[in-house]
Order: structure tokens, then sequence, then C-alpha cells
């Protein structure tokens, strides 16, 4: 059956275009209650947490009195990270949690994602469900809901992120720049930090409702880059809006992504903590993310794009630890879930165990130049039965000779094609890159 709604991360739009509607919301959580309550046991509730974005209270509003009508109780978290929603969730034992987020994108857009009642994403059948009765006509449960406020959310919260490090562990001696994003570990990341014993300074933790990651967090550094800068501090951490990304930046200024922080979180498990098994990436890995882990004898393995994916590749080969270059990864020793907080626990685990740099400790990992070029498109076309497109690939291929790669990859969300070449020489990935985008176009439109 196919899908409607929802996508790889739930239910996502602008705000005010179906399905981002209040009217769409209100059946969705008369729905969600209808399909939840019968498929999972437990306590007959469901928490609600979302970050800072404006929309946000009018959605909450309508999911709750979607799941009341439903006969379902509710759970108010109020702003509350990603990773926070699906911890607390578990702990409560409720029969799902809803988030209200649209993660990194601008506050005009939101969107809705569940977690089952052990903290994971919603099985693709219990999605389908949902679909299937949002069709049915809404009816009034004979036994109401009822809906309180859980007070004490964000200090469950920070005390479960402290309590993933090892007993004794401190950050004594650390100056870090926290960046917020403006969204929802505002009032959550400085606390977990400033309470393990580093020096923080916290920015873009004053939300207003429309200033979600608007020229900040962990897809728009350079604010944090230049207060690491200015203040001269050991590093920088940024987040995304909903908590479940993280980037750093070293004390020189520089960006260390997603796929360098897995190799630095891999490196540490090999020498110190008994092993790592191996590593989900996906698609987008950086190719020296796959030879670095190749020489310290981690296995690497690519899955589609998308956090969905890289925890079913972690999954079918018994894995802890996967994640994207955008920054969210996965530690499944620790939790059910990308988290923000969590990475960069593990992160700095890595660092004051090695009693190195973040500048140093990152350069195990040597990152292969990497350019990208979106082409529109106007007409599908499959790209792998393209004679004239996959002969430009393999003759790009010819050229990087072993030492890069090439990847050609439909947007899921967007009408384009992204061109992506990877390889030691940065002038020359890009000039490939540009003859191949050309090529593709050519073909597309």
């Amino acid at each position: 059956m196919a899908r409607q709604y929802f996508g790889t991360d739930g239910i996502r739009g602008q705000v005010g275009e179906p399905p981002i509607t209040p009217d769409f919301m209100l059946k969705l959580g008369w729905a969600a209650g209808r399909v939840l309550v019968d498929r999972f046991s437990g306590p007959n509730m469901i928490l609600i947490g979302k970050d800072t974005r404006i929309s946000g209270y009018m959605f909450e509003s309508a999911l709750q009195a979607g799941l009341i009508n439903a006969g379902v109780d509710v759970g108010l978290l109020g702003p509350m990270p990603t990773p926070g929603i699906a911890y607390l969730t578990r702990t409560f034992q409720a029969q799902a949690g809803i988030v209200i987020s649209a993660s990194h994108n601008a506050y005009t857009d939101n969107g809705i994602k569940f977690f089952s009642g052990n903290g994971t994403k919603l099985p693709d059948d219990v999605e389908l469900a949902i679909e299937e009765q949002l069709n049915q006509p809404m009816t009034t449960a004979e036994r109401l809901g009822k809906a309180r406020r859980i007070e004490d959310a964000s200090g469950r919260y920070i005390e479960f992120c402290k309590g993933t490090m090892p007993w004794g562990f401190s950050l004594q001696g650390l100056q870090i720049v926290v960046d917020c994003a403006n969204g929802a570990t505002y009032h959550i990341a400085p606390s977990v930090f400033s309470e393990l014993g580093a020096k923080v300074i916290p920015v873009a933790t004053d939300p207003n409702g429309t200033n979600i990651n608007r020229g900040c967090g962990s897809t728009k550094t350079d604010l944090l880059k230049e207060k690491v800068m200015e203040l001269g501090a050991d590093l920088g951490i940024a987040f995304d809006g909903d908590g479940d990304r993280v980037m750093f930046v070293d004390h020189r200024g520089e960006i260390v992504d997603g796929d360098e922080l897995l190799y630095i979180i891999a490196d540490y498990q090999h020498r110190y903590s008994g092993g790592c098994d191996g590593v989900a990436g996906t698609l987008m890995s950086n190719f020296g993310l796959e030879l670095g882990l190749k020489k310290i004898g981690v296995p690497f393995e690519r899955a589609k794009v998308g956090d969905r994916y890289v925890i079913e590749k972690m999954r079918q080969n018994g894995w802890t630890l996967g994640g994207e270059s955008s920054g969210h990864i996965v530690c499944s020793n620790v939790t059910t879930t990308g988290d923000g907080i969590i990475s960069a626990l593990q992160v700095l685990l890595a660092l004051t165990t090695m009693g190195e740099s973040l500048n140093k400790i990152k350069k195990g990992m040597h990152k292969m130049p990497q350019t990208m070029i979106n082409v529109h498109r106007s007409r599908q076309i499959d790209l792998d039965q393209d004679s004239t497109i996959q002969a430009a690939v393999a003759s790009v291929e010819d050229e990087l000779a072993g030492t890069g790669r090439v990847l050609l990859r439909p947007s899921g969300t967007e009408p384009v094609v992204r061109v992506m070449v990877e390889g030691e020489d940065k002038a020359k990935v890009k000039e490939l890159c540009q003859e191949l985008a050309a090529t593709v176009e050519k073909a597309l439109n």
C-alpha cells in the first residue's frame, strides 16, 4: 500500500499547507490514538513534545484534542529534544511518543513523527494503519482521555544524558561554546555540559518562536566558529532545531562534521572500549571515513540516506554505531535513536580519554574533497538505464582510478538529482562534478 502522508522521517511540510494544518492534526491525533491503543499494550498514554517553533502550540493542542477524543490520556512534555521524547516514552512506558518538529528547517515548516513505546521509529505497518484510519469518520470514544503536563521532563532527560558517561567522567578544565539553534536543546544542553564540569558559553538559547535555526545551529556554523575563535575556547558544539544532529568546531575554527565524529567515536571504541564491531554510514558518507575505518580494521557499510535506513543496517549487522555526515549519529549501545547530546558526550569521552585536542584527533581520518551539484529535473527517468548518463559516470570513475567515487541520487523531497563526486584532488573533483552534472542536466530536461 502506497504511503500518502508518511515519508522516511514522519510527516513534514509548510505550515498552513496540507497536511500541515490544524484540522489534519486533529484527525491525525484521533487516528493515531485509535491505532496505537489497539496495537500496543501498556498505560493508556501517549506523550507529546515539540521544538520551539511558534506553530508548535497550535499543533500540540490539535493533536491533544484528537487523542483525547480517541480515549487516550496525554502527557505534555513541552519543548524537548526529539531524542528526549524517545527516552521519556520508554521510561513512562507510554504507548507512543509524538514529536512536533521540522528539525533543521525554518520556522515556517513543521512536522510530526512518532516513536513506539520502546523509543524507536514506528514500524511501517503501523504508519500505514494510521493512514488507513485517517480515511474513517472521526468518532468520540465512550471514555475520553485526560491531559497532564510532565513538569520534570527536562530534569529527567538531563540526568539520563549525564548517566550515559562512565563513573567519574569530568569535563573540568574544558571551555565549550554550545549553540542550541534557538531550538529544543536551549534549556537542556548547556546544563548537561556544565553539570559535568565544563565552562559553558551558551549561544542561540533565546527562542522566540520564529528564530529556530536562523543563522545558527548545526546547519549554519559561522556563529559558533566566530564565538570559539573570539573566546579562545577549546571547542564548540552546535545542535539543530530538534536536537538529533550535532556538529563540532575545533579550537582553530574548523568544522568537524558527522563523518569525522563517527570516526572519532569508532576509533575510541576500537582502542579503549572493547572494540568497534562496525559502522553504518550512508551513500553520502565521505570516502575518507570508509578508508579511515579500514585502516584501523573497523568494518563499514553504506545504507540509503536517512536515519531509518542507517538503523536498519546497524540491526542487520548487529552493530551499535552509525550515522550521517549531517551529524545525525546513532549510538545504540546507550540510546535508541539519533541524539545530538549523547553523540557529543561520546566524542568528549574520546577526547578526554585520549588526552588530545579535537583538531589533532580528527586527523586520523583524511576527509576527501567532495563536490555536489543539484540538477533540476523536469521529467522522471531511470538513471541506471540511461546509456548517456552511465557512460559519463564510467568516464569519471576511470579518471578517479579507485581514489574516489561518484554518486547520482534523486532527491526524495525536491525535483532534483544530486550529482556528487569525491576524490583526492579538490580542483579535479569540482571539474569532474561540473562535467557530469552538465550531462545529467541535458538528459533530464
